[in-house]
């Protein structure tokens, strides 16, 4: 049985959400951090209920509805989210005052808004979904793990659309702590110059990406999820994904498109560069945390991403590394580690 990317749906801090001009117009940032282009929320939330959501349940609720809108999908079979650190605004915001009221008169909203489920059961609420929902919170492969879960449910039958998606959000406090274990560079760095500056430490980013996977063939599918796999602080990762793509009747060279995590940070970047020189040194190679930002599910908009360059036939020259020839892409793989612990590795095909 076949899985098929019915639509997608991207906030991210770049033009992504509902802009037909694919990575054309970048936006460049020169701090540490960067932060999401919000749409008008209003479009797609009642207005009443904004101002009592966070700011990655809004994202995860506009994606997650605009992804359901473009497929013309009323209601899912399904929810299933992934995220790493959930709603942390809220955590935060509940945190700081249970300390600064002893404990005492507080209100629960932040609290029941602040469970890694929150933006999963929000989009169920909103559509009276009554069906399969759950959230993974599996460190840097909670995306892949829910995209996972979502595969098996259209394999058993359980349900013939399901809702996939990867949030997280970045606020001060996650940022300080992540600047100081090494994950974030401490000074100020343009984007659009990460990938060419590499040092200790990449730039912080947030975002929302939302896909409706099917088992039906249709024309408007956007492109087919071939297959993905997970890896656990493998060492001998070259090995892995060439029997990854040996499972799937593969070779490197039949790859018309590698998409990987580079994030400017040196020890990060390590293990792209020994593939890029060994078994896809023949191939065509992307990046996207220069666009992104480096979060724990990150990987939502490289598939996002890749989707996209299969439908429209053609790769943005902002995300270009290495071209090797000009065909358009067929089979693109996703190759993505967090930490160097979390591996994933995702093949998305045209149709």
């Amino acid at each position: 049985m076949k899985t098929y990317i019915r639509s997608s749906s991207c906030i991210s801090p770049q033009k992504t959400f509902r802009n037909e001009d694919f990575l054309i117009d970048i936006v460049e940032y020169t701090g540490p951090r960067l932060s999401t282009i919000e749409p008008d929320y209003k479009e797609f939330i009642d207005p009443k209920l904004i101002r009592r959501m966070s700011h990655v349940i809004k994202m995860g609720v506009a994606a997650a509805k605009d992804c359901l809108n473009q497929a013309e999908v009323e209601m899912p079979g399904a929810i299933v989210t992934g995220t790493a650190l959930g709603c942390l605004e809220d955590t935060v915001g509940f945190m700081t005052r249970m300390v600064e009221q002893n404990e005492e008169l507080l209100n629960p909203t932040a609290f029941i808004q602040s469970t890694h489920n929150t933006v999963a059961a929000q989009v169920a609420l909103m559509l009276k979904c009554h069906g399969y929902n759950n959230t993974f919170v599996h460190k840097g492969i909670s995306f892949e793990s829910a995209l996972l879960d979502a595969i098996m449910l259209l394999r058993e039958q359980e349900a013939d659309s399901i809702l996939v998606g990867g949030t997280e959000e970045m606020v001060d406090v996650s940022f300080r702590i992540l600047t100081r274990l090494g994950l974030y560079r401490r000074w100020p760095t343009s984007n659009l110059e990460l990938l060419s500056t590499e040092a200790k430490g990449s730039i912080g980013g947030e975002g929302a990406a939302f896909f409706p996977l099917t088992d039906k063939t249709s024309k408007d599918n956007l492109a087919e999820l071939s297959a993905i796999k997970t890896l656990y602080n493998i060492n001998d990762i070259e090995g892995g994904i060439t029997k990854f793509l040996a499972e799937n009747n593969l070779k490197p060279g039949d790859i018309d498109l590698v998409i990987t995590g580079k994030n400017g940070d040196l020890k990060n970047d390590a293990v792209y560069k020994q593939l890029g020189s060994s078994i896809f040194k023949d191939s065509n190679i992307s990046n996207y945390k220069h666009l992104s930002g480096e979060y724990s599910t990150s990987s939502s908009f490289a598939l996002w991403m890749a989707a996209n360059i299969i439908k429209k036939e053609i790769i943005p020259q902002t995300v270009i590394e290495k071209q090797i020839d000009n065909k358009s892409p067929k089979k693109v793989l996703i190759y993505n580690h967090y930490l160097h612990k979390y591996h994933s590795l995702m093949l998305v095909s045209a149709i």
